[in-house]
């Protein structure tokens, strides 16, 4: 089992990340054989996900599989500074540049130089520090506050969001061309509820992770507390998870976990019944929606049902077109055509584009 896990920390106890992931779910398979894939080159990554799936310690062992793995980590939340002090952190300052400032001070970016960045929550950095930080990924330098004076960085940069940011660039709230320079790869990681075949593996480590630290002796699941444990939609994902059984050690009676030694939010679980019938399956679950669909009447549907599915198995892949084609069961090179058509990929006008067999069969419009 592929596990990985976060260094020690006090602040770990208090924080809403997770501090332990494996690669047990199909899923999550299939993002290690990417993420192992592209760790060993130079190109930023964002990586995406909801709070507390991982996406530090997966930035971690992306820096951890590169070259620069001997080289310095930092992990800084964008989030955690004041829009006033941004700046000052991920840049660094000289003396006197506010009040405050009694002597200068590096930034981020070169207490990272020759390792790795990692720029979590980066959808909510303010707009001006946007700018500033497009500047520095372009010209690989940067200027600390109240200085004129460039300093050349070389840095691997690492981002991470948990927010759409395509959303947020319509918003008007993020840059386009950051949002680019940003994503050349891009990992998605899928919540806990999506991956179950993570979640008993992870129960397992953090049952002896906990065991450890309480001086326990051996402590056992039972069957009914693992179904309970499995079946459950985990809104807090990974974090929850490992809350959830640190609580149940210290109550749990004569070394087994039961059904009812587990503490877990309703809330979320009835919000997801309400939505999605109990026991349906993913085809019952597309009928569903199609139903909805033709219930709303919507204008050239099968146009779009053909463009939703097209996108959505593209990115499902990780954009490898080979997966996604066996995974709709097409051709590549008719893949290739339907993905064009929808402007995933760009056509090579360098050299005469030459029908195959496939392309000329191919009755589907997008």
């Amino acid at each position: 089992m592929q596990l990985l896990t976060l260094p020690p920390s006090p602040a770990l106890a208090t924080s809403i990340r997770a501090t332990a992931q494996v690669f047990e779910d199909p899923k999550s398979q299939a993002l290690l054989r990417h993420l192992q894939q592209i760790a060993p080159s130079e190109a930023s990554v964002l990586i995406i996900g909801e709070t507390g799936t991982g996406k530090e310690l997966v930035a971690r062992h992306v820096h951890n599989l590169s070259a620069r793995k001997a080289q310095p980590f930092v992990a800084v939340n964008c989030g955690a500074f004041s829009e006033s002090l941004v700046e000052a952190e991920l840049f660094g300052h000289e003396k006197g540049a506010f009040t405050g400032a009694l002597s200068a001070k590096a930034g981020w970016f070169e207490e990272a130089n020759g390792g790795t960045l990692f720029l979590d929550e980066i959808g909510d950095l303010p707009m001006s520090i946007q700018v500033k930080l497009l500047r520095v990924l372009q010209e690989r330098e940067v200027v600390r506050l109240g200085s004129r004076k460039s300093i050349p960085i070389n840095v691997r940069v690492l981002a991470a969001t948990n927010v759409q940011l395509e959303k947020a660039i319509n918003a008007g709230h993020f840059r386009e061309d950051l949002f680019y320079r940003l994503n050349v790869v891009n990992l998605e990681l899928s919540p806990l509820r999506d991956s179950p075949g993570d979640i008993l593996p992870l129960v397992r480590h953090f049952i002896a992770s906990y065991s450890k630290r309480l001086n326990y002796g051996e402590i056992r699941l039972n069957p009914d507390a693992a179904h309970k444990l499995e079946t459950y939609t985990w809104p807090g994902n990974i974090r929850e998870l490992e809350n959830v059984i640190h609580h149940t050690l210290l109550i749990c009676r004569d070394g087994v976990i039961h059904s009812d030694d587990l503490r877990l939010s309703n809330l979320r679980l009835e919000r997801h019944e309400d939505t999605l019938p109990a026991n349906q399956s993913g085809l019952g679950l597309l009928e569903t929606a199609l139903q909805q669909l033709f219930e709303e009447q919507i204008e050239h549907l099968h146009e779009h049902v053909e463009r939703t599915l097209l996108s959505a198995a593209y990115k499902f892949c990780h954009h490898n077109q080979v997966h996604t084609a066996e995974l709709l069961g097409l051709s590549r090179n008719v893949t290739r055509t339907l993905l064009i058509n929808l402007g995933e990929l760009k056509v090579n006008k360098r050299r005469p584009h030459q029908t195959t067999a496939d392309e000329r069969v191919l009755h589907l419009s997008i």
